[in-house]
């Protein structure tokens, strides 16, 4: 037999349990809009610019120096690409570490319209190609969102990837700067 005073009791243990995991739930979706955005795959769009945009310069670059250091003749063109592809390897795996979980940054999602622009070149025609427009060029481009992510980029993380890899895409440029001047070829904005 159940005595009638211990279901007040119980009823009071069941609702106080009831209000402990409330309470529990709550807090745990009680999280900042940056937290909230990051666990569902959501960014802002300044940051999903980067990622797209971002990623796929550097794999361009790193892709089209691959393809210089097999079809160029010339060692300085073959050291600049060799430079540039490890480099570029080593700043696609930060963006992917930087990261928010859940947002996918493509690893090998190059712009195939500029590697089928120097795919079937040889010779002089293909380093000066490739100088032009991957070395000149599309490092612009790869300046400008690493660029465009540290002034508009609300991911603190990925900021902060931007912000380490562009001292490297800078010197990307400028060593593009000078084996176009060593080559004989315009440096003027492309």
């Amino acid at each position: 037999m159940i005595c009638p005073t211990s279901v007040p009791l119980a009823r009071i243990a069941a609702a106080a349990c009831m209000c402990g995991l409330l309470t529990v739930a709550s807090v745990a979706s009680a999280q900042t809009p940056a937290a909230a955005a990051a666990e569902t795959g959501r960014l802002h769009a300044a940051d999903q610019t980067f990622v797209a945009s971002g990623t796929e310069a550097v794999a361009t670059q790193r892709d089209a120096a691959r393809i210089a250091t097999a079809r160029s003749s010339d060692r300085d063109v073959k050291a600049f690409a060799e430079r540039v592809s490890t480099d570029d390897a080593k700043i696609t795996d930060a963006l992917r570490a930087a990261s928010p979980r859940g947002v996918d940054v493509p690893k090998d999602d190059p712009d195939m319209a500029v590697l089928a622009s120097i795919n079937n070149l040889r010779g002089a025609e293909f380093d000066k190609t490739y100088i032009e427009q991957v070395a000149l060029a599309h490092e612009q481009k790869v300046l400008s969102a690493f660029q465009a992510e540290i002034a508009s980029g609300r991911d603190d993380q990925l900021k902060d990837a931007a912000k380490k890899a562009l001292p490297t895409i800078q010197q990307h440029y400028e060593m593009a700067q000078d084996l176009a001047r060593r080559k004989h070829l315009s440096v003027a904005s492309q």
